[in-house]
């Protein structure tokens, strides 16, 4: 299992999120987006609708009645019930979850301690390799 750390320096986990499901999508994966806050899953929804005046990103909200279409779903727990491969971590909080082949977990200065112990406990872990991202600029750039 790979997990992203990506530290939100300059946007919101809403605009990097946008990015992360653009890019999952593009390789055929499906995305289930995890935040226990139920105000920031509703500022997630709303990014993917506007994420590109051209286009959306569909998706859905988990225990909507349609979960296992949706390529994208949003949910206050880590059930891949769309079928995700991929899980995003958007409120800073790790959460075990199983089946999952790409974890990322995006977290801000509020929860960078969270984070530190997450990375210190997941490096002592067998067949886990752990990336490290921060916004740097108008990108993201690998620290190593």
């Amino acid at each position: 299992m790979r997990v992203d750390f990506y530290q939100l320096a300059r946007d919101p986990a809403e605009t990097a999120l946008c990015a992360i499901a653009e890019r999952s999508l593009a390789i055929g994966e499906r995305l289930l987006i995890v935040s226990a806050d139920k105000a920031q899953r509703a500022r997630i929804s709303k990014a993917l609708w506007a994420h590109r005046p051209e286009s959306f990103l569909a998706h859905g909200d988990a225990g909507s009645g349609d979960d296992a279409r949706q390529p994208i779903l949003i949910a206050a727990v880590p059930e891949a019930t769309n079928g995700a491969r991929f899980l995003a971590l958007a409120d800073g909080q790790w959460r075990e979850g199983a089946g999952f082949a790409r974890i990322f977990l995006l977290f801000d200065d509020a929860s960078i301690a969270a984070a530190r112990r997450s990375w210190r406990e997941l490096g002592t872990r067998a067949g886990v390799e752990r990336r490290f991202w921060v916004q740097q600029g108008r990108g993201w750039r690998e620290r190593s």
